[in-house]
């Protein structure tokens, strides 16, 4: 559990608050468990491994060794779950199967040629790697697509928060003219019906129920909350000094220190507030940020900050994609963002491994594409309008 008490002592009053913002808004644009993540390489993918951990220096700081930095940030970020659930909805395998069918389905788009995986590759740590993503007809989304790895994990989602859980934010893109495009809820479930696979499919993850539109996003959350991460860093959290190498262990040392885990804290590294974007130094943007659903001046520029995990796999970078490296992101998050200002060469290089250690193992089993239900008779067309 997130020890708040600890957290509270940690902290700079001002922090890096949208580092997270390099996390390629959760899906198309993330409630933990008390249950033990998976195991993790030992490796934090940026820096050799560690052969004597029990003493790591962070630059300007005194030595510390890694049992006293787990001791002081263990209570900061919490556990990882196996799988994220809620309160509102069940996890079970049927649904799970039917959700990993609808996140591949082209068919739920208007022309038949975008699904969730499009721009969300399961295989490249639920990213695109594009600024921002094409959708019908080859339009453009206006704000980078992030991963969908670890998403349900934060309290809201989008990068403006639009939606209050990944059950939600899956009914969004399906029916947005710019993404998939599809005319109304009642043409989705039209579709849906005429496929006799998904019949089947809906009846074993919904007994007696009707397909529906929101059924449909329910299952399409279960497959998402089944979508965790485990990393180097948590092997760390668990109690072994070797996962991550001196450099790593430093960045984190770093991390702390100069007050980013005071946005990027939790078992998701972050995605538990909104923040705004130039919170100590004017950062120009066009993108009014959460403004655009509240209509309040008070949240210009306010964005949610996202998790941290895989953030050295999801680039580009920031809201818009506008960043292309990740050293170019810290620099600008910790210009803009903290008090500190800037970082040495070394801290950046630092922290940069540390962030690498967040890179997770992928469920592969989980993410593999399933044969698809073929259609029906009555299935329509694509439509290229």
């Amino acid at each position: 559990m997130l020890d708040r008490s600890a957290l509270q002592s940690s902290l700079l009053p001002l922090s890096l608050c949208l580092l997270g913002a390099f996390g390629a808004v959760t899906a198309c644009s993330g409630e933990p468990s008390n249950s033990k993540s998976k195991s993790a390489p030992k490796n934090d993918g940026v820096g050799p491994q560690s052969t004597k951990p029990e003493q790591v220096t962070a630059e300007g700081n005194e030595k510390i060794t890694a049992a006293a930095l787990r001791d002081r940030v263990g209570g900061i970020f919490g556990e990882l779950p196996k799988e994220m659930v809620s309160e509102k909805t069940s996890i079970t395998e049927a649904k799970v199967t039917l959700g990993r069918s609808l996140y591949y389905e082209k068919r739920l788009s208007k022309n038949h040629d975008i699904s969730c995986e499009s721009c969300h590759h399961l295989a490249k740590f639920g990213v695109d790697n594009e600024p921002t993503s094409p959708g019908h007809k080859g339009q453009l989304g206006g704000r980078n697509s992030p991963t969908v790895y670890n998403a349900a994990l934060q309290f809201k989602q989008f990068w403006d928060g639009r939606a209050e859980n990944v059950e939600e934010q899956a009914k969004g893109p399906v029916l947005n003219p710019v993404e998939m495009a599809m005319v109304s809820e009642e043409t989705t479930v039209g579709v849906l019906k005429s496929i006799p696979g998904y019949v089947k499919l809906f009846e074993a993850a919904f007994p007696d129920q009707d397909i529906s539109y929101d059924k449909m996003a329910e299952a399409i959350g279960a497959f998402e909350r089944k979508l965790v991460t485990p990393s180097p860093f948590d092997a760390f959290l668990a109690g072994d000094d070797g996962a991550l190498s001196d450099r790593a262990l430093r960045g984190l040392d770093t991390f702390v220190s100069a007050g980013c885990v005071s946005c990027h804290s939790g078992p998701g590294i972050g995605g538990t507030m909104f923040q705004k974007l130039g919170l100590l130094k004017p950062f120009e943007s066009k993108d009014l940020g959460r403004e655009e659903v509240t209509k309040s001046e008070a949240d210009r520029h306010m964005f949610k900050v996202p998790g941290l995990r895989n953030v050295a796999k999801t680039g580009p970078y920031l809201h818009d994609g506008s960043v292309k490296s990740l050293e170019a992101m810290v620099d600008i998050m910790v210009s803009h963002q903290t008090a500190k200002g800037s970082f040495t060469e070394r801290e950046r290089g630092d922290v940069v491994a540390f962030l690498g250690s967040l890179t997770g193992v992928l469920p592969n089993e989980l993410i593999a594409m399933p044969d698809l239900p073929k259609s029906g008779p009555s299935t329509p067309k694509p439509d290229p309008s």
